[in-house]
């Protein structure tokens, strides 16, 4: 896509959100906990940028859009595809384990003799659990897949003739040709989210959005639930079991940009205005999954400044931890993020390239926020 035509270029959408959780454990650590981080010398709460990131994955899927398979189980996903198309079982078993050995990581052949190397090059499960990419394709793409070994009689050594890994995915990338992702068959994830592939960096895209770890503008310290389960048939008193787990509450500041110039190109210029709307409404509406049938954390936007600029990305640090006035967190942290804000478009000046912004909460809702973004979209397109 030739980017001299790109209408988006060096544009994006910052995304500054205000969000309080009260108990929750959004996002555990190896050991159960909340995560979290020290910034500014105090421990804030913490949710990592991959898990909202899924949960936007997720809530766009749920919103009635097609989505990518990002999975290890590659085998899997393309012997479906060719079962559907009328192959044998043994067939599209065939043709899955094909394409899933491009991405098996080889062992180690140093120090073994080759009758050893020989054997294991010729063991026949070699197997699913030694895939080690989690691979993301789109629909389009499986179809591409599956079609090409449906005109090949499913017969995989016709399609993936070459020995060598390298040579493999070479091949599978020329199969699959230049990714072209379609809004309406493709949906917005791999535009959206990107995807690297070692093996074959043809197949690689650029993500239009990045993420921020969410911290909390706060200090915080984990707290611990003590808790019993008590037997319904049990006659004697006493609890059946007993535990702990750690919990906290936090005001989140997420900050999330759109490159809208990256995701025109990986959309090739199609359905831009579709596209915002749609990663808009998720960023709204994904929570992280962590302990919500026991905590239920499920608290909505407070506040979100959402500007549009061309230049460098522009995070809120929060270096200096937001203390409670009157009983509160959240306005005083509101109060710093605009204060910030408005203090850096001073200090930049002209670089700050300020297109368009508008406030979500007070008179603004989401809507609100949708339809004018869709419109500084149109007016760009």
């Amino acid at each position: 896509m030739n980017q001299q035509n790109n209408p988006f270029c060096c544009q994006r959408i910052e995304f500054h959100i205000l969000q309080s959780f009260p108990i929750t454990c959004l996002n555990r650590d190896d050991v159960g906990a909340p995560k979290t981080a020290v910034v500014g010398g105090t421990q804030r709460a913490r949710v990592s940028s991959q898990c909202w990131k899924r949960q936007v994955r997720l809530a766009l899927h749920e919103m009635g859009l097609p989505q990518g398979t990002r999975t290890k189980l590659i085998a899997n996903l393309i012997a479906a595809g060719c079962k559907e198309q009328r192959a044998t079982e043994e067939q599209a078993e065939k043709c899955g384990q094909k394409i899933e050995r491009i991405f098996i990581k080889k062992p180690e052949t140093k120090g073994k003799n080759k009758k050893a190397v020989a054997e294991e090059e010729t063991e026949p499960e070699a197997s699913l659990e030694q895939t080690d990419t989690l691979l993301f394709l789109s629909p389009t793409e499986v179809r591409k897949i599956v079609n090409a070994f449906k005109d090949k009689g499913f017969d995989p050594d016709k399609i993936i003739t070459q020995k060598d890994a390298k040579k493999q995915a070479k091949e599978l990338a020329d199969l699959i040709g230049k990714t072209k992702l379609d809004y309406e068959t493709d949906g917005i994830d791999i535009a959206l989210f990107g995807r690297m592939v070692a093996q074959a960096a043809t197949m690689n895209v650029e993500a239009a959005s990045s993420f921020a770890h969410a911290i909390s503008t706060h200090r915080v310290s984990n707290e611990v639930e003590f808790f019993t389960a008590l037997d319904d048939n049990k006659e004697e008193q006493g609890s059946a079991h007993m535990g702990s787990l750690e919990f906290n509450s936090a005001t989140y500041y997420r900050y999330v940009s759109l490159d809208l110039g990256q995701l025109w190109t990986n959309l090739a210029g199609s359905n831009m205005i579709k596209a915002v709307e749609a990663f808009t409404k998720a960023l709204f509406i994904a929570i992280p999954a962590a302990r919500q049938t026991t905590m239920s954390g499920a608290s909505p936007w407070d506040f979100a400044r959402i500007i549009v600029r061309t230049g460098q990305r522009l995070q809120v640090p929060f270096e200096k931890a937001v203390r409670t006035e009157n009983g509160s967190i959240l306005e005083p942290s509101i109060a710093a993020l605009t204060t910030y804000l408005d203090k850096q478009k001073q200090l930049w000046g002209s670089m700050f390239g300020e297109l368009g912004m508008i406030e979500y909460g007070g008179d603004n809702g989401i809507d609100d926020v949708v339809f004018y973004l869709k419109k500084i979209i149109a007016k760009a397109s």
